[in-house]
């Protein structure tokens, strides 16, 4: 049986630290496919034009496909080469609730996110999307500092 690791990405430096740990854990598992994703964030709840919606959607339809050429597929290619299972996945949402929610429909084995240094007011006030995860994760949840 082959095991599943979902690894969160953001595109920033922290991720080589997440992928160096999959990268170690898939080794010492031996049969595991890495599933990277990479969450645009974005909120359902704004009222729109006909319009503005078409635009909404041609801008996600952008959004997706720089993250994957940007982030998703350097990062593939890269475990992919070492001989790694790996695949990428992009999407539009939450953050939390959406690495969640992969890693519960793919069936995988625990989640790896990287820790940021966000100090923002609104992480201080509403908390970070890897804090969320950690907190409300049905999957066991690693963070690498």
């Amino acid at each position: 049986m082959t095991s599943k690791i979902i690894v969160g990405l953001d595109g920033y430096e922290p991720d080589n630290r997440a992928l160096a740990y999959a990268r170690r854990l898939a080794e010492l598992i031996g049969s595991c496919e890495l599933v990277l994703v990479y969450v645009i964030e974005w909120s359902p709840f704004s009222f729109q034009t006909a319009e503005e919606n078409a635009e909404r959607h041609k801008r996600r339809e952008e959004e997706i496909a720089l993250a994957k050429s940007r982030v998703i597929e350097p990062a593939v290619s890269a475990l992919s080469g070492d001989g790694l299972s790996v695949r990428g996945i992009v999407r539009h949402g939450d953050v939390a609730e959406l690495l969640e929610s992969i890693g519960v429909e793919e069936g995988a084995e625990q989640i790896i996110v990287a820790r940021t240094s966000d100090k923002s007011l609104s992480s201080r006030i509403f908390g970070s999307s890897t804090a969320n995860l950690v907190m409300h994760s049905r999957l066991p949840v690693t963070v690498v500092g």
